[in-house]
């Protein structure tokens, strides 16, 4: 019970982080936002292998040095940037070194993937003494903190900024007025737009503005004085959205189930990653958890990258990028499925790299299509689809069959060396959990996460084909 409730506080903690930080980040590069959410959820999905690293530095055999570590470490680090990560109006600071720092942060990205890997597989198949350890950490710090030295030199170097005229924020966001006055500007422009003559947008501009004028000032005096009733509309795709209008929204669930599907086969593999490589004869499973965390660190980066470049220079759906990256998932999971000298490899190499690009789309998406108001809101509620398809893929699909085919072959095992009494005896006392070998274990579980998959990867296009002329009309006019 005890663990329960630390699990419970320790998850929940994370996700405050995980919040502050996307949120903030978002709002600050709102031009940016594949690749900043790329490279946070990147180094979130990195800390693992990092933390990893500094324990194999303290030299101890002590679990308990390791909890304090995870303990205090990061609760420390967060209430020293507490008063500094925070939205600071990013639509105003736009710099036309904004690209070249990201390439930068991107290429400090993979030096440091190429970095860890190599280090981790060192670090398995030689025994190293403690001060080479050491040394590794130390330029893995070194390589963590360059990234600093960017805000560090801008900060210093007054370069040109590029004007504030950002579509994907609205002008109330640029404003920033206050909430009563957001909401009856957005609630009189509502009315106006039911109230106005139909021959005023034949009117040469500056008329047309005139009388529009007009009619809002009789609109805002009237409802003032209670003698009109005013009714909200309810937002379009793109413009600031609450949790529950969200939630009436098709595109909302598309994006939820896609992600359901997707994430929650790629965390199925995560789950299981130690009996799939055990079933298939491989002894150090520890190594594909190294990897698969590599590999989806890699794919959270390259996924805000590609996405980006997919909505810049195209003006097209960011959904198409998971698509893509949900069709490299069905792929791989048909290969662990086949059970092929060097499945574990492949397969998870396809699967890291499509489970982490995930979570590098969904949150920029999320951004574009519902606004960055209530964000916080949004994002977390999607990432509910994430342990709901594990709980179903991994607890209830997975371990049913695994442990299916383990009592089959359990059953074979004894009927074919042992008598009736004694295959009797071993089935009433089992010292040991069932184990099953062979590609046949996960054969069936690794089909239907790769029919899923397919399955995700429809989702997504739908939504595409759904929010074409949203993205035509948000970054169409920087391609212009």
């Amino acid at each position: 019970m005890q663990m329960c409730i630390l699990i419970f506080v320790g998850t929940n903690g994370e996700t405050y982080f995980n919040t502050a930080a996307l949120v903030s980040c978002v709002q600050n590069f709102p031009k940016s936002r594949g690749p900043v959410v790329g490279i946070l959820k990147g180094f979130a999905g990195l800390a693992g292998a990092i933390l990893t690293q500094i324990y194999a530095v303290m030299h101890s055999p002590d679990h308990a040095s390791l909890l304090f570590m995870v303990a205090v470490g990061p609760t420390m680090v967060v209430i020293a940037l507490m008063f500094i990560i925070r939205p600071v109006g990013g639509h105003k600071q736009v710099r036309l070194s904004d690209g070249f720092s990201f390439s930068i942060v991107y290429s400090i990205c993979l030096l440091l993937a190429a970095y860890l890997m190599g280090v981790m597989l060192v670090e398995d198949l030689v025994d190293l003494s403690h001060t080479v350890v050491t040394i590794f950490t130390v330029i893995l710090f070194i390589l963590l903190f360059i990234p600093i030295a960017i805000p560090i030199t801008l900060s210093f170097s007054q370069g040109p900024r590029i004007p504030a005229e950002e579509a994907l924020l609205s002008e109330s966001q640029k404003q920033e007025p206050t909430k009563y006055e957001d909401d009856t500007q957005e609630i009189i422009f509502s009315e106006v737009e039911d109230e106005k003559p139909k021959d005023v947008d034949m009117l040469p501009a500056s008329e047309r503005q005139k009388r529009i004028a007009q009619l809002q000032s009789k609109l805002a005096q009237a409802a003032a004085e209670g003698a009109v009733r005013i009714k909200k509309r309810r937002p379009h795709r793109g413009e600031d959205f609450t949790l529950t209008e969200a939630l009436i929204k098709a595109d909302f669930w598309l994006i939820f189930f896609s992600l359901l599907l997707g994430s929650g086969s790629g965390l199925t593999v995560i789950d299981n990653l130690g009996q799939m490589s055990e079933s298939l004869g491989y002894d150090n499973t520890h190594v594909f958890v190294s990897m698969i965390s590599i590999w989806n660190f890699l794919g959270r980066v390259g996924g805000g990258y590609f996405s980006e470049k997919i909505v810049r220079e195209y003006a097209y759906p960011r959904h198409v990028a998971m698509a893509a990256a949900q069709a490299i998932m069905a792929v791989g999971h048909f290969i662990f499925a086949m059970g092929w000298p060097g499945a574990m490899y492949i397969g998870t190499l396809l699967v890291g790299l499509g489970y982490g690009a995930h979570w590098a789309i969904v949150p920029a998406a999320a951004s574009e299509l519902f606004g960055l108001k209530k964000f916080g809101a949004l994002y977390n509620f999607l990432t509910l689809a994430n342990p709901a398809g594990s709980l179903v893929l991994s607890g209830v699909i997975a371990s049913s069959i695994y442990d299916r085919e383990a009592e089959k072959q359990a059953h074979m095992h004894h009927h074919g060396q042992r008598s009736f009494l004694s295959s009797l005896s071993s089935f009433v006392y089992l010292d040991e959990p069932l184990k099953c070998t062979g590609a046949i274990c996960f054969f069936l579980t690794s089909l239907i996460m790769s029919g899923l998959c397919i399955i995700a990867a429809v989702l997504s296009m739908i939504l595409v084909y759904r929010t074409k002329t949203v993205y035509a009309h948000l970054y169409g006019r920087s391609q212009g």
